[in-house]
């Protein structure tokens, strides 16, 4: 460890989760993390310490990203060696010289892409700054046109499904509540949350996407919401059952949580620069409440 100051860095990530076991390294497996700590070590290979990364939001197994963030700590000599000039060229961007050289190291054909790359705002944090998360998920059901090139990141559903109510079920859940009929539950962390958006569109190839928004999801609460909304749809369910689900606050076998292969991040939301600090301080006293 060092007591060095640091540049944060910012880091707009995408991946293809089919092949991940993951965002969080874990010994054995491949993750995104993993993947992408490793490249870190190969571009600061000089350095003691990599660096690590901090990331908005823990995706699961198979889960795709167009919109994920994370943010790194470097120290001033390894921003010096990013910022190297070659030859006559001038001395490039930090930021933009470490997209690159990730970029270069998982190669054309990667299943992870940092999209962008930025020096981060005072305060900011990748984790504990973001007001809201948003994800989409995609069903090819009966009525929808079924395109083998999508089938990485869209459910094939075999029934028909009612939208308009299924739109119905989920106005319902808008607001402040505790999610656990709707969880995992995880050891420490609490299952409240601010759901602020759901919602269901059949796009114009007639594939359903439900699009959620919330200040942040507990695990498998959206494939679960999802699956809910699915049997409503069917007509498995009446919609008002969704709610009586999460006031019993009970894990129920009345609906299958869905697959993670149609569930994708799609953007993180964050405060404006001179809110950033406030919000990261205000988020985790609350999850350490």
């Amino acid at each position: 460890m060092t007591d060095e100051p640091t540049t944060r860095l910012r880091l707009d990530l995408a991946y293809d989760g089919a092949a991940f076991s993951g965002w969080a390294a874990q010994p054995g497996l491949r993750t995104v993390q993993g993947v992408l700590e490793d490249a870190l070590a190969t571009v600061f290979s000089r350095a003691p310490d990599p660096p690590r990364l901090t990331v908005a939001g823990r995706t699961d197994a198979g889960v795709h990203a167009t919109g994920q963030v994370a943010h790194l700590d470097l120290t001033p000599r390894q921003l010096a060696r990013l910022a190297k000039p070659h030859g006559s060229r001038p001395s490039p961007d930090p930021a933009e010289a470490l997209a690159r050289r990730l970029n270069g190291i998982a190669g054309l054909r990667s299943d992870v892409v940092v999209r962008a790359a930025s020096v981060a705002p005072a305060g900011f944090d990748a984790r504990f700054s973001p007001v809201w998360r948003r994800y989409g998920y995609r069903i090819a059901d009966a009525a929808a046109e079924r395109n083998p090139l999508h089938r990485g990141y869209t459910v094939w559903y075999p029934a028909e499904l009612d939208v308009e109510a299924m739109n119905s079920a989920a106005r319902q859940l808008l607001g402040l509540a505790d999610w656990a009929a709707y969880c995992r539950p995880r050891e420490g962390s609490t299952t409240i949350r601010e759901l602020q958006e759901f919602e269901w569109v059949r796009e114009a190839d007639g594939v359903v996407v439900a699009y959620l928004k919330a200040d942040a999801f507990c695990h498998s609460m959206v494939r679960a919401l999802v699956g809910a909304g699915v049997s409503v749809g069917e007509g498995k369910l009446p919609g008002e059952r969704l709610l009586g689900i999460r006031e019993e606050a009970q894990r129920t076998s009345e609906f299958k949580v869905m697959p993670a292969a149609g569930l994708t991040l799609l953007e993180v939301g964050y405060p404006a620069d001179e809110l950033l600090a406030a919000r990261a301080e205000q988020t985790r006293a609350r999850r350490d409440v």
